[in-house]
């Protein structure tokens, strides 16, 4: 038996604040790199990991939902996500911890690196809910117009 859900669409007002805080956390996140006073490698090292962070949190939550009925994915896939996950947010936190800045820097940067990881997954979320909201309509209407007319 196929498992059924429900699906209730997001508000418009919801969209447009997961679209708004992504892109606050990627500006905050960016500006905080191109600013940070320090040398050009540690802030080229924390733009990648930022980056590695953003990429490696949208495979997880897809990976996630893509499994969410049973495992589709190998599970050597599913693994390198989550290694991945777990490699970009350690590294990227190890070298926030080892730059010689000042605390107050450190402590916007991070908080700007969670902010950014958090609306990745939130963003992905929302885009993926949107997307199979749209499929459930698509099918449910389809639905309708091929069963016959009940007498």
């Amino acid at each position: 038996m196929a498992t059924r859900y429900v699906m209730q669409r997001d508000t418009r007002g919801w969209r447009t604040q997961v679209w708004l805080s992504f892109v606050l956390a990627v500006l905050a996140s960016g500006v905080g790199v191109m600013f940070l006073p320090s040398q050009d490698l540690d802030r080229a090292f924390l733009a990648v990991g930022f980056f590695f962070c953003l990429f490696a949190a949208f495979a997880v939550a897809k990976t996630v939902r893509d499994n969410r009925d049973g495992q589709i994915d190998t599970a050597s896939w599913v693994m390198t996500v989550w290694v991945a996950l777990a490699a970009a947010v350690s590294l990227t936190g190890w070298g926030l911890w080892r730059m010689n800045i000042g605390e107050w820097q450190k402590g916007y940067m991070v908080v700007s690196w969670l902010f950014l990881i958090s609306a990745t997954f939130t963003l992905a979320k929302t885009v993926r809910d949107k997307h199979e909201a749209d499929l459930m309509d698509h099918s449910a209407r389809a639905d309708q117009h091929t069963q016959p007319a009940q007498l």
